[in-house]
């Protein structure tokens, strides 16, 4: 239940606290004065949508805080690590920056947006004023209805079964072209396939080509460096090199190795270096082999190099990325090559996933022909408390058209159909219903809905719409009823309505020091008498108008009590 709600630099409304009790509670003013801020306060608590045009020009920030009591411990608190007071107290605030940020916290826990709206969800229902619209659009039908029954299981069980049943078509069509599509596809794809397998294409072939054509452009320099290093090492016919040179000096010496301990160490060393050098005189030779470059050797790299780019440009930017396209070719030409027996496969799995899907989706037509037959008994209920006894609604079922008579949402077209005037037919609402009995027919539905669901508080945003007289009495009455097991907050400007209220609020707007400001004040009996007859008589207050309206609010007090 909605404990408390503080307002701070929102629209005109400087600052707030709005006290709420248990049962029924109304607030009523003056057009304009900001009755219906109120209602997007709570809705930005609950998280509704915003915008920075809220905050009160001046503001850096506007501010909302909400105290829920006796909050159930919903799934959701567990889920996101919120733990509720001693008292199951809920402290929801969200702040809205002027640069467009928002800030909320549940219990001092830092969330974001759409968590605070899936909260709010199963805090507080909100019906406004423009909701009775929702029963003109025949598309919302059916959600009454699964809502009305319960239904979200067997709606998900069948959901399932489609969606298993549309993959399989979205197979067989991928498969199902003409022959002269498939006989196109299947040159495109032999063609593109000999290409790349004529081009025996190797991964890592085209860096070690690129090196390579590095090396054969410089292969002048290399050689001669190679070259020059045999020569120093090796020698030829006419000098002698290092490692000849080092061998003799090593045989020098260790032929007077044995006369010195100094010449023996010596010839050591001598050794060691003989052998290096023999390893790179060796190096040196097998390089001068490696880089014998036969003439055309540059231009056949260079020429490789072409055919690996050409080939990119159409399948790839890698010799990896054209292997991947080379093995999804040849996939794909197998598919149609045996696309046949592939499709008398998915037939075969088509007819026993329709098979399912017709299953289940007759399962849940089934239990919306018993849904909607319970439905338009509450509803007629509900109807003759609101002063429509004549008035007939009837929940139509009808089996879906198209190929398969199936959608996402199931096999059936709900429409809601009523006969306002006794021996008309019945026929949609959306072409007979007036605004008055349009604001009833949904707070007749939302009455309804509102008994299978767990949310304590109900906001009636002007609902009252169209309606007048003894209709409005019949209305307040009804919202009476459901206050005493739902906390109820109602907008309005029918004086039965806000008669019928256990707490009265009344928003009334004001000038200071040339800003508008906006106060909510709590009435007492007294205050209540005469914002009754505000409510009736206008700016012209008589004492026949008071009392009338201490009549009035007499009348609904023992209605309460009863």
């Amino acid at each position: 239940m909605l404990s408390l709600l503080h307002i701070e630099q929102i629209a005109v409304i400087e600052s707030a606290d709005i006290q709420f009790s248990p049962g029924f509670n109304v607030l009523t003013g003056e057009t304009g004065a900001g009755k219906s801020i109120v209602i997007d306060a709570i809705g930005a608590i609950t998280g509704g949508r915003t915008s920075r045009d809220l905050i009160r020009t001046g503001a850096k920030r506007a501010r909302v805080e909400a105290q829920f009591i006796h909050v159930a411990p919903l799934p959701w608190l567990a889920e996101n690590g919120v733990v509720l007071d001693e008292e199951g107290g809920l402290v929801i605030q969200r702040e809205i920056l002027s640069d467009g940020r928002n800030v909320c916290r549940v219990n001092g826990h830092l969330v974001n947006v759409g968590q605070l709206r899936e909260l709010g969800s199963q805090l507080v229902n909100i019906h406004g004023q423009h909701d009775g619209q929702q029963l003109l659009d025949e598309s919302s039908h059916l959600g009454y209805l699964d809502s009305f029954g319960e239904l979200e299981e067997l709606r998900a069980e069948y959901g399932a079964a489609f969606e298993g049943l549309q993959a399989v078509r979205r197979e067989m069509a991928a498969l199902r072209m003409d022959d002269a599509e498939k006989a196109r596809r299947l040159d495109s794809l032999q063609f593109q396939i000999g290409e790349l397998e004529r081009a025996h294409l190797r991964d890592g072939e085209e860096e070690e080509l690129t090196e390579r054509r590095t090396l054969l452009r410089s292969a002048e320099k290399v050689i001669d460096a190679v070259e020059r290093a045999h020569l120093a090492l090796s020698g030829d016919d006419e000098q002698e090199g290092a490692a000849g040179l080092i061998a003799t000096a090593e045989g020098a010496l260790s032929a007077a190795a044995g006369l010195s301990g100094e010449l023996s160490a010596a010839a050591g060393v001598l050794a060691e270096l003989r052998a290096a050098a023999d390893d790179a005189a060796e190096r040196v030779r097998d390089l001068r082999g490696a880089f014998d470059f036969e003439p055309g050797a540059l231009d056949e790299v260079e020429s490789r190099l072409d055919v690996l780019y050409r080939l990119k440009k159409k399948y790839g930017g890698t010799v990896g990325e054209m292997l991947a396209y080379l093995e999804r070719c040849r996939a794909e030409l197998d598919e149609i090559a045996f696309s046949l027996d592939t499709l008398a496969r998915l037939e075969k799995e088509h007819a026993k996933r329709l098979t399912l899907a017709r299953e289940k989706a007759a399962a849940l037509t089934e239990a919306r022909k018993r849904a909607g037959a319970a439905l338009e008994a509450r509803i007629q209920s509900e109807l003759e408390q609101l002063d429509m006894p004549r008035v007939r609604f009837c929940t139509e079922i009808r089996p879906k058209g198209g190929e398969l008579g199936l959608d996402e949402t199931g096999g059936d077209e709900v429409q809601f159909l009523m006969s306002a005037n006794v021996g008309e037919d019945l026929k949609p609402i959306q072409r007979i219903a007036s605004g008055g009995e349009l604001s009833r027919i949904m707070l007749a539905l939302k009455n309804v809905l509102a008994e299978n669901e767990c949310i304590d508080t109900l906001i009636f945003d002007e609902v009252d719409t169209g309606v007048s007289g003894r209709a409005a009495q019949k209305v307040a009455m009804k919202m009476a009823d459901v206050a005493r097991s739902k906390q109820v907050l109602c907008v309005t400007h029918l004086p039965q309505i806000a008669a019928m209220a256990g707490t009265h609020f009344v928003v009334e707007k004001g000038e200071r020091a040339g800003r508008t400001y906006t106060r909510v004040e709590r009435l007492e009996r007294p205050g209540r008498v005469e914002a009754l007859a505000r409510l009736t008589g206008g700016a012209h207050i008589t004492p026949a108008i008071l009392a009338g309206a201490e009549e009035l609010l007499r009348t609904a007090e023992e209605y309460r009590r009863a």
